[in-house]
């Protein structure tokens, strides 16, 4: 999720992603009951997380950014699991699953035990209406929300078809190998038919799922409210109440977490690390991570549109000094859109070295021996995006030096995604910031989700309108092909190309890390940047 999901969106991105890995369309929710508020628990043991921002959405199938993600993923359940701390395939509502030779049907036969929140069966029928809801324009339910990842997720899927009562069958128009691993993406969730039924459109603030959590409440820019399930088919979570709460300023949250205030904060803040893993009370929590932060052109936008403008840009700008003095450590400074610890990624290929005199020297033949002025579109916060506003003044100084007058235009998140992921035609940006955390642990949920050619806003999460006709191909034919091997040198040619065509300036990948009180026990950071609460306890 932006995205996402980038960290977008439609995002996004998942934006967040997205956007991680982002949503097309921003919801301004109203809370769903008169005393959302909850400055008092109720519950024994409360664990009180800091996000970076507002959620846009508590649907499963809109999320696309990892703030709503964090918040929304425990209320749900998905036919298939990515395991604790990887992105391995266990099961989960479904017990065990076949898949013909073909690789066209995938049959899920699914536990017996399980009832949605609201009390409705969880059956094979509420499978077939989750994903219908999302991937069948004349379904009843389908105007009820914007689904950024359900051509990405489903893309392939032709039909979903009810068995029996346990059993449901996928089949696909042609064999997709990331199909079993998007199957434990968020938009692969159950959500109860009775719930999207009586509320339409509101079911994101009146959501309803099959997870180890359920919802309690929603107060706008002040707190989303959970509540442990006890019927959870996998037990009970040992937590009574989960409390998200938004802090958009870093040092608020950082604050709120050494005054004994919460017990968990996102992104923080690189000058403070030393600090508080000295601090007995806290504990500092990090894993390498499925993520890349970028700045993006819109490529059919002039002068974007000139490969030599954006090779410019790339060599203007230092990469290096903006990890090791901006983020001090905490993001390794990227050669591609794919991480390190993603399969597929190449280490061959090279980032666009600190080089003035080259940028300088690409603008005067693309004709703009002058420079040019540029509008760069920054959010104040937002799911993977580090240290936004001073990583986009590093980047505008760097590119006063080669004639380039950047004016930075900041927007609250959710304005932010409904402003870059809109059809080409109606978007007047310039340059933009995105991150993305990865939702599968696929190289195809980097390169075809934020760089296929087909996966342009609103279809998808690629931002800069990037088309390569070599790179779709390769990513195309990666997608169908069973042999490992053979798909990682698909990717690592396309990683060439790409790199070439520059669409991005790529900066890093962040590592992932939370600061925590010690009263929180057992919490385990997973690939995906979603949050997991199950198994926590407090002292």
């Amino acid at each position: 999720m932006t995205g996402k999901r980038i960290t977008l969106f439609l995002f996004v991105l998942l934006v967040s992603l997205l956007f991680v890995g982002c949503s097309s369309e921003s919801t301004t929710p109203e809370s769903s009951t008169d005393d959302a508020a909850t400055d008092t628990p109720t519950g024994n043991k409360v664990v009180v997380v800091g996000l970076e921002a507002e959620p846009t959405s508590l649907d499963a199938h809109q999320l696309s950014d990892y703030n709503s993600s964090r918040a929304a993923m425990e209320l749900y359940d998905q036919l298939v699991e990515f395991k604790d701390e990887s992105t391995d395939i266990v099961p989960g509502l479904a017990e065990k699953w076949d898949v013909s030779d073909d690789g066209l049907k995938y049959t899920f036969y699914l536990r017996e035990d399980v009832t949605f929140h609201d009390g409705t069966p969880f059956n094979a029928e509420a499978v077939k209406f989750s994903i219908d809801r999302q991937i069948d324009s004349d379904h009843p339910f389908h105007d009820t929300g914007q689904f950024a990842y359900a051509d990405y997720t489903f893309g392939p899927v032709e039909s979903v078809e009810v068995d029996d009562e346990f059993t449901v069958t996928f089949t696909l128009n042609e064999a997709y190998a990331p199909f079993l691993s998007n199957m434990a993406m968020h938009a692969a969730s159950i959500v109860s038919p009775t719930a999207v039924e009586e509320h339409g459109a509101d079911f994101t603030k009146n959501p309803v799922g099959t997870g180890p959590f359920k919802f309690v409440s929603w107060n706008p820019g002040v707190e989303v409210v959970l509540e442990a399930n006890p019927d959870h088919f996998e037990g009970a979570p040992n937590v009574d109440q989960i409390i998200f709460k938004p802090i958009t300023e870093p040092q608020t949250r950082l604050a709120e977490l050494e005054a004994g205030n919460m017990d968990l904060i996102v992104n923080v803040p690189p000058d403070d690390l030393a600090r508080l893993e000295a601090d007995d009370s806290l504990q500092i929590i990090e894993q390498a991570g499925m993520h890349v932060w970028w700045t993006s052109f819109n490529t059919q936008r002039e002068p974007f549109n000139d490969v030599k403008i954006r090779q410019a840009i790339n060599y203007a700008i230092n990469k290096e000094a903006i990890v090791d003095g901006i983020l001090q450590g905490t993001g390794e400074v990227a050669n591609s859109p794919v991480p390190p610890v993603v399969w597929g990624h190449n280490p061959n290929v090279s980032n666009y070295e600190y080089n003035p005199e080259k940028a300088i020297e690409l603008l005067e033949e693309a004709g703009y021996p002058d420079g040019f002025e540029l509008t760069y579109w920054v959010p104040e916060s937002g799911s993977g995006m580090q240290q936004p506003q001073a990583m986009a003044a590093a980047i505008q100084s760097d590119l006063s030096k080669v004639g380039i007058d950047v004016t930075i235009q900041t927007l609250e998140w959710g304005t932010y995604l409904d402003k870059v992921f809109v059809p080409v035609e109606e978007n007047d940006m310039d340059m933009h910031q995105m991150s993305w955390i990865g939702d599968n642990g696929d190289p195809d949920n980097f390169l075809y989700a934020l760089l296929g050619g087909e996966q342009w806003p609103t279809a998808g999460f690629n931002s800069s309108y990037y088309e390569n006709a070599e790179v779709d191909e390769l990513l195309k034919e990666a997608r169908i092909t069973k042999d490992k091997g053979e798909r990682t040198e698909m990717y690592e040619k396309a990683q060439e190309l790409i790199m070439e065509d520059a669409p991005w300036v790529i900066i890093d990948h962040e590592m992932q890390i939370v600061a925590t009180s010690k009263r929180l026990q057992n919490f385990k950071l997973h690939p995906t940047g979603v949050f997991r609460f199950s198994d926590v306890d407090v002292q």
